[in-house]
């Protein structure tokens, strides 16, 4: 199985569970005389199957990421750690440039004026190439997902 394949089904794994916790909650209580629309024990043991699966997904695609080599000189989980951190500098850049550019209009000259203390230009600039260089990063990690036989 290709990494890629391995990520696909981890997601597939988690909106499942997210899914069995609704579907749990639902049917572990009812109005007395009724009966639950689904049997708790039989969601309960779905529950362990796919939490098994997950789990040991989870500990294959960590494996695999820790010892594959991504762009000759770092590993896979190097260059996640890298992608996540810029795309939360990212982010704040983005907020940053838009706060700093949201103008308010002052109807008389006793409002408070408030001032941009940053070049948003530049910031948004700054934000931009970081998205950049995030959306570029993603593309190689899920091209080499694709080449990437999972570890057992």
């Amino acid at each position: 199985m290709k990494l890629a394949e391995a990520l696909t089904l981890r997601a597939d794994c988690q909106k499942r569970l997210g899914q069995l916790k609704t579907r749990l909650l639902n049917n572990v209580k009812v109005q007395e005389g009724d009966t639950p629309s689904e049997s708790p024990q039989d969601l309960f043991a779905e529950l362990g199957r796919v939490s098994t699966e997950l789990r040991d997904l989870i500990k294959r695609i960590n494996r695999t990421n820790a010892v594959t080599i991504f762009a000759g000189v770092k590993t896979i989980t190097d260059a996640l750690a890298e992608r996540d951190v810029m795309a939360l500098e990212s982010n704040i850049y983005m907020h940053m440039a838009e706060t700093a550019s949201n103008t308010r209009d002052r109807i008389t000259r006793t409002e408070v004026k408030y001032i941009a203390t940053i070049n948003v230009a530049e910031i948004q600039k700054q934000a931009d190439e970081l998205a950049k260089n995030y959306r570029e990063l993603d593309t190689r990690l899920q091209e080499l997902n694709w080449q990437t036989e999972l570890a057992e």
